[in-house]
């Protein structure tokens, strides 16, 4: 699951998997409640590879098998962090989050972290993945 603060955020990173050949859909506020469902479906079963979302889907979606989360961009709400993160390594399993956090975002990783009441590790990418496409 790939999430993003924005729905045009969400519309444009699945458009962008979708291009290069990654099975993608999208979840927001603007998509109505039955293509949710849909959607939903497909990635239960696998016919969807990555789920594009907002918020909308941070809560209340339990869906088994899910290995990564990637934060696109950090929510406003330390909250929200955990939740999205929750939809990875559920009841016992192990999951792998990832978050992106530029100039824009980075300020909202100290209330995470008192959330958490821990450090978040943080990288820099590899210098060749910086590279403009």
């Amino acid at each position: 699951m790939v999430f993003a603060n924005r729905k045009d955020e969400v519309r444009r990173i699945e458009e962008r998997l979708t291009k290069d050949g990654i099975s993608a859909a999208q979840m927001s506020g603007d998509v109505p409640q039955h293509k949710r469902i849909r959607t939903l479906e497909g990635f239960r079963e696998g016919k969807i590879r990555v789920l594009v979302a907002t918020d909308v889907a941070g809560r209340g979606i339990h869906i088994d098998g899910i290995s990564h989360v990637i934060n696109f961009t950090l929510p406003e709400d330390p909250d929200d962090y955990v939740h999205r993160i929750g939809r990875t390594g559920r009841a016992g399993a192990s999951g792998t989050s990832i978050s992106c956090a530029g100039e824009d975002d980075a300020f909202a990783l100290p209330p995470i972290e008192e959330l958490l009441g821990r450090k978040i590790t943080c990288e820099m990418p590899p210098a060749e993945l910086l590279k403009p496409v």
